[in-house]
């Protein structure tokens, strides 16, 4: 809360230094309306502690990230293996292709040979 402004007490006070009563009051109100936009120690008190959570907060959002960036590079790691793993499928693939082809044609020749037999 803020200090409480004696409007009357600085209005005497401004009177006393040469206004004229409307000058002094008018003065002493347009300084107790600029007191309501100051900071009190308590609003000061609850910004720190709001900003304290919000700090505490900030930093667990940024250990739970950096838990995401862990786990997506096990992830990645995870991902190179597989594909690892596939292109030997693939080559393995390939291989059981090629023998297959060769087990045809050898067939191919042993049936063309028994029919010319």
């Amino acid at each position: 809360m803020a200090a409480a402004f004696d409007t009357l007490s600085a209005s005497k006070e401004l009177q006393a230094a040469g206004f004229e009563q409307t000058q002094a009051e008018a003065v002493a109100k347009i300084v107790r309306a600029g007191q309501g936009d100051l900071a009190t120690k308590d609003d000061i008190a609850a910004l720190r502690t709001e900003l304290g959570a919000l700090s505490t907060e900030f930093g667990g959002q940024r250990t739970e990230l950096g838990a995401q960036r862990t786990e997506l590079g096990a992830q990645r790691t995870e991902l190179g293996a597989l594909s690892t793993e596939v292109g030997a499928l693939r080559t393995e693939l390939g291989a059981i292709k090629w023998v297959l082809g060769l087990v045809a044609a050898l067939n191919i020749a042993i049936l063309v040979r028994l029919l010319l037999i």
